[in-house]
């Protein structure tokens, strides 16, 4: 599979990305969840648009790392895990009855938005 880099701020312009009741727009650094806008670090925003952008697709954590981080990860390195883990959180609170990023354990993660059980 071919993972291309988030793309920095400067870069064109493109369409907002529309995922169930999220929107995001990387051009200006913005999320819209319902509506409303989601309070992201830019590292949060860059992975969140990472996994959207591949969305339905399981993503190792390695290539989470580089796309966001542009660097190769350690093999002790857990900062995707924690970043997921707060994003995830902040999805939960503005979306209650909402999951957007599931866990394959041993592989990564996949973003398919989907009404909780």
């Amino acid at each position: 599979m071919t993972i291309q880099a988030v793309p920095d701020v400067g870069a064109p312009q493109r369409a907002a990305l529309r995922c169930a009741n999220l929107e995001i727009t990387a051009s200006d650094q913005r999320a819209l969840l319902g509506g409303r806008p989601l309070d992201l670090t830019p590292r949060e925003f860059q992975l969140l648009l990472a996994l959207a952008e591949l969305r339905n697709r399981v993503v190792a954590r390695a290539d989470l790392y580089e796309l966001v981080w542009r660097r190769r990860m350690s093999y002790r390195d857990r900062s995707v895990d924690v970043f997921v883990r707060k994003l995830r959180l902040k999805l939960h609170e503005a979306a209650p009855g909402w999951v957007y990023i599931h866990t394959h354990f041993g592989v990564g993660y996949r973003f398919a938005p989907q009404r909780a059980l």
